[in-house]
């Protein structure tokens, strides 16, 4: 019996090192083939990007017109003997404009129909027949910024949304939209929008070109590089991600804005990993090994 429990000992000695010998080999043979799996997968580079708050702007060519020009005529004919104002003159509403030698007493004289500034008058000694003008005057208070949004970008503007205008003289100035057309021109395909500011001492002249700023609602974005940008088999822009089953997919985006230290761009999750290197050698589906920078 003791020779018999030795011998069952022994062998248990011989056989435990075996089996765990064969063990092993399984083991590393599954690991092997996990490795080699692995080895199989592309690498890629990524970042996690997460989306902020962002305003977006519309920038537009505009012009500044006046509020009202006005021809201001004679109703009866007669020599001009005398002149209220001197041209480029602000000058009140009711202000006497031409005084005209006539019989006709009650018309000898050509009033402003409102405070402006004369752009244009008569000198005395001429003659004017009824119906010619006397002078022209301005009123560029307040004084309208007035500029074409084109057919796509509609929808994001609307009466009250904050605006800086900055005109070729060098002025700055902030005020808001004060009306936006409802009708496309057919021949620009563009909307009327009109920023109505202030202009009590006539600083803004009639007719000066300038860049309008439109702020409008503003969004959740990413910025991300130009350079991990693609090209879809339909032509569509957008980048490349990975998803939740580390597989890569393509993601189509909208631009926002070009600006100089990268792109403003929506239309991806707020939170999203972007591959920004090895993008362009994986297709949607596949499945990817990241290093996230």
């Amino acid at each position: 019996m003791m020779k018999l429990t030795k011998n069952i000992r022994i062998s248990l000695y011989i056989l435990i090192p075996i089996i765990l010998w064969m063990a092993s080999g399984l083991f590393k043979n599954e690991k092997m083939i996990e490795n080699e799996k692995k080895s199989e997968l592309f690498s890629v580079q990524t970042i996690l990007s997460s989306a902020i708050e962002y305003q977006p702007l519309i920038k537009l060519k505009a012009t500044t017109k006046s509020e009202a020009r006005v021809d201001v005529k004679a109703k009866t004919s007669g020599e001009v003997v005398k002149i209220g104002a001197t041209q480029g003159r602000f000058i009140n509403k009711d202000e006497i404009l031409c005084s005209l030698g006539v019989v006709e007493l009650n018309r000898t004289e050509v009033k402003a129909p409102f405070g402006g500034f004369v752009e244009q008058i008569v000198k005395p000694g001429n003659f004017l027949e009824r119906g010619q003008v006397c002078a022209t005057i301005i009123q560029l208070n307040p004084i309208s910024f007035v500029a074409g949004v084109p057919e796509y970008d509609i929808n994001k503007v609307r009466i009250g949304q904050k605006v800086d205008v900055e005109l070729v003289t060098g002025q700055s100035i902030n005020g808001e939209l004060t009306f936006v057309s409802k009708s496309a021109s057919p021949d620009t395909r563009t909307f009327v929008v009109e920023s109505q500011i202030p202009n009590p001492n006539g600083n803004v002249k009639d007719g000066l070109t300038a860049n309008m700023t439109i702020e409008i609602d503003k969004v959740m974005a990413h910025k991300i590089s130009p350079s991990i940008l693609l090209l879809n088999d339909e032509g569509k822009l957008g980048i490349r991600v990975v998803t939740e089953n580390d597989s890569a997919m393509f993601k189509e985006i909208n631009i926002l804005e070009d600006s100089e230290d990268g792109l403003w761009v929506t239309n991806i999750p707020d939170i999203v990993e972007i591959i920004v290197q090895g993008q362009g050698f994986v297709e949607d589906g596949q499945k990817v090994i990241t290093n996230r920078l």
